[in-house]
């Protein structure tokens, strides 16, 4: 066991200092620099105070001096200032952090709740009415592209109907409500960004449960647990799905680099001040700081799945602990 956590955290090492200079590289060679988008519509600005600030942001020196000092610095746990506002890039992405994971989490719970219910029952019940009306569901959920399935849900429900606000997280009266009724008003906005996250995500892992499920049950072990008599509830909850559980874990470990990169369409129709919407806003001012940033982060959290993966592997595979 310790051989295997020093292994896999001298790959997450390589790894992550890959994915720095790759990122870097990246961001430095796509077309722009904070400069221009600054003072592009400022014609009064020269070009001496172009240099001037392209020296204030460090961007005049070579780009392997740039990234050996921005490395140093993110080793001592410091990412620096965003150059749009001058604020520390860890205190932006802190104060976004808990907005994308309230959504993102409450997402998954969604996703859960409803996903595995409907795998396990389209499988145990292949080729039935159900399992011929989640199919068309999974199809429609898989061909529908969210930013599209949002406006549809803006249009119906906030528009139309008028039951559910239309953006942003909590109303602008939010700080005078009481308690429950700020809660209530909070909960009412996180509906539509929720439900258009769910929509898309369960139809997939839905249809991942029900292919999982399919090939376990005809399986020899599945047919000898029936023929011992064992209930149908045991064979499928007991035996069925803990082995078709596998690989759904993995999926499940990989969600949490999606706490950035899922929220970035979502956050941004709905005007909701998260870290999917901060991502969006600082590749477009080429904010690097912030960029890297939040690239470091969600290359943690994908390093990180892959882990906890690894080790949920052992819970629901006892060939994998024993090994």
């Amino acid at each position: 066991m310790v051989h295997f956590l020093f292994q896999r955290s001298w790959q997450f090492l390589i790894s992550l200092l890959g994915i720095t200079l790759l990122t870097f590289a990246l961001i430095h060679l796509a077309p722009g620099e904070p400069t221009d988008l600054q003072t592009a519509l400022n014609p009064k600005v020269s070009a001496q105070a172009k240099e001037n600030l392209r020296r204030l942001y460090g961007l005049d020196r070579p780009l392997h001096v740039q990234y050996l000092d921005w490395l140093r610095r993110f080793v001592t746990l410091d990412l620096g200032r965003s150059f749009v506002d001058g604020e520390p890039v860890s205190e932006k992405i802190l104060s976004r952090l808990p907005i994308t994971v309230t959504i993102n989490l409450l997402t998954l719970a969604v996703i859960i709740l409803v996903a595995f219910p409907i795998g396990i029952l389209s499988a145990t019940r292949q080729y039935s009415w159900f399992d011929k009306v989640t199919t068309l569901f999974v199809y429609a959920g898989f061909s529908l592209p969210s930013f599209w399935l949002a406006l549809l849900l803006m249009l119906l429900f906030s528009v139309q109907l008028g039951w559910l606000p239309l953006s942003g997280y909590q109303s602008l009266t939010a700080a005078q409500m009481a308690p429950l009724e700020r809660l209530i008003d909070w909960a009412r906005h996180l509906v539509l960004p929720v439900l258009t996250a769910s929509l898309i995500g369960l139809a997939g892992y839905s249809r991942y449960l029900r292919s999982e499920m399919l090939e376990v049950i005809r399986q020899d072990y599945i047919r000898t647990a029936r023929a011992k008599g064992l209930s149908e509830r045991q064979v499928v909850y007991k035996h069925a799905l803990r082995n078709a559980l596998i690989p759904i874990v993995t999926l499940m470990g990989l969600e949490l680099p999606t706490l950035i990169g899922g929220s970035v369409i979502v956050e941004t129709i709905f005007a909701i001040p998260g870290m999917g919407q901060l991502s969006y806003q600082a590749v477009l001012a080429r904010d690097y700081p912030v960029v890297m940033g939040l690239t470091m982060f969600g290359a943690v959290l994908t390093l990180l799945g892959n882990f906890l993966a690894d080790l949920s592997y052992a819970w629901v595979n006892p060939r994998v602990r024993l090994s």
